[in-house]
């Protein structure tokens, strides 16, 4: 099991989880953020920190957004990097930077208005 991004996120990427997760396995695309599952913990320290409740562990999933816990598992396995190859598994987020792609379920979310 592991701990998933879901819409509220999207257009919103407020990055406090980031910094909270103490095994930097949540990554930047361009409109959302997204939680590696081969390196996410299960600590939970990503959920509580989350200005817009996006997080949650993925038994937890509300069952509209349960779509994204293989979302956020394809954003890693369909989603190039700068180098045309999916990102895998790259031992941190850190380590890539922001991506400046998401997923076809995420980029076909309408924008959200501006605040």
């Amino acid at each position: 099991m592991t701990y998933v991004i879901a819409e509220p996120c999207i257009d919103v990427m407020d990055r406090a989880c980031v910094d909270e997760c103490p095994v930097d396995c949540i990554y930047e695309g361009g409109r959302s953020l997204y939680i590696n599952p081969d390196e996410c913990i299960d600590c939970g320290a990503c959920e509580p920190v989350c200005p817009v409740e996006a997080i949650f562990y993925e038994d937890d999933l509300p069952p509209a957004w349960t779509e994204y816990t293989h979302d956020n598992a394809r954003f890693f396995t369909d989603v190039l990097d700068g180098r045309n190859a999916p990102l895998g598994n790259p031992g941190g987020a850190s380590k890539i930077g922001p991506v400046g792609a998401d997923t076809p379920l995420v980029a076909a979310f309408p924008p959200r208005p501006s605040a």
